[in-house]
C-alpha cells in the first residue's frame, strides 16, 4: 500500500536553480537604489520570503511598489537565460508521474516565470496543479497554497508529501498537515538543523531519495 499518493513540490532551489537569477536581481537592486552589493549570506536567508516582505525589510525609505518593479524589470529580462533545472530532477518527476502520483507544484512565484521556466525544461506536463503567489491571498508559511493545491487535486493532507528548501516551505507543509521534505542541494538550508522543533520530517541529498519514501 502506498503510504502517498500526492507530491507536491516547491519550485525555486527544489525543482530549479534560480540561485543565480536571483542573486543578480537583487544586488542589480541594491546597487540601484544603494549603489552597492549587499553580502550574499544576507540574502540567501530571505530565499523563499514573500519579495514585498523582504522589500520592506531592506528597503524601508523605499516604496515597495518601486522597489519590487526594479527588482522584477531585471529578474524577467534575464530569467530565461540564467536558469537550469536541478539534476536528477526531471527524471524523478517523470518516474512520480508514471508511478501514478497526484503532482501539485506550489511557489510563491509569480505565473510568468513559473510557466517560463516550466516550458524551458519541458516540466508543464509532469504537474496535475500548479498553484503560484496570484492563487492566494496568503503566502507560505501559511498552509494556503498547500490547501489550494490538495483541495484541486482531490487530496488528503495525510497522503501527501512536499518538498522543498527553505523553512517557508518546511512550515508551510507542517501548518497544512502535509509531511515535509527539506532538499539539500539548494543554497538556502543544507539540513534541518536550523528549525529546532519544526524540523523537517525528512531530509533527501538526491532527487532519487524521494521514491524511497513513497
Amino acid at each position: 500500500m502506498k503510504r502517498f499518493d500526492t507530491v507536491l513540490f516547491d519550485f525555486d532551489g527544489t525543482i530549479m536553480n534560480t540561485n543565480e537569477v536571483i542573486l543578480r536581481s537583487w544586488q542589480h537592486t541594491f546597487q540601484t537604489i544603494e549603489h552597492r552589493d549587499e553580502d550574499v549570506a544576507k540574502i540567501i536567508k530571505t530565499f523563499g520570503e514573500p519579495l514585498e516582505v523582504t522589500m520592506k525589510k531592506f528597503f524601508p525609505d523605499v516604496p515597495v511598489d518601486e522597489a519590487v518593479e526594479i527588482y522584477r524589470s531585471y529578474h524577467r529580462d534575464n530569467f530565461g537565460d540564467l536558469i537550469t533545472v536541478f539534476p536528477g530532477m526531471k527524471n524523478l518527476l517523470r518516474q512520480v508521474k508514471e508511478r501514478g502520483e497526484k503532482t501539485g507544484l506550489v511557489t510563491s512565484r509569480l505565473a510568468y516565470t513559473t510557466k517560463q521556466g516550466l516550458e524551458k525544461y519541458d516540466l508543464k506536463d509532469y504537474f496535475d496543479v500548479v498553484v503560484t503567489a496570484e492563487d492566494t491571498k496568503k503566502h507560505k508559511p501559511d498552509p494556503e497554497p498547500v490547501n489550494i493545491a490538495l483541495k484541486k487535486l482531490h487530496s488528503l493532507p495525510g497522503n501527501s508529501i512536499m518538498l522543498g528548501d527553505t523553512m517557508f516551505d518546511i512550515l508551510c507543509a507542517k501548518n497544512a498537515g502535509v509531511t515535509s521534505v527539506l532538499v539539500g542541494w539548494s543554497l538556502a538550508l543544507k539540513s534541518g538543523d536550523d528549525f529546532g522543533e519544526d524540523a523537517p520530517d525528512h531530509v533527501i541529498r538526491k532527487a532519487a531519495e524521494l521514491l524511497e519514501l513513497l
